[in-house]
């Protein structure tokens, strides 16, 4: 069964202009949505049994990628309130 990736503007599809426009004027944005993205596709590469990871090691990652998830909502609604 093959797992899909969050992508951001998939979990966030009201926020999709301001991802993008955030994604090229602010540089904290952009890195942790990096951050985000790389961690995301590593989780769906073990979870589609293309690379082995350890169940704590994808718990992990998972964890990194909500905490990363909740940092970019942060800035998104900011962004949006004002």
């Amino acid at each position: 069964m093959q797992v899909e990736h969050h992508p951001l503007s998939v979990e966030f599809p009201e926020y999709k202009d301001a991802i993008h426009a955030l994604k090229l004027g602010n540089a904290h944005f952009s890195k942790l949505f990096e951050e985000y993205h790389d961690t995301d596709k590593a989780i769906n590469r073990a979870e589609n049994g293309v690379e082995h990871l350890a169940d704590a090691a994808l718990d992990s990652l998972k964890k990194i990628r909500i905490a990363l998830k909740d940092q970019l909502f942060q800035i998104l609604q900011s962004t949006a309130s004002a």
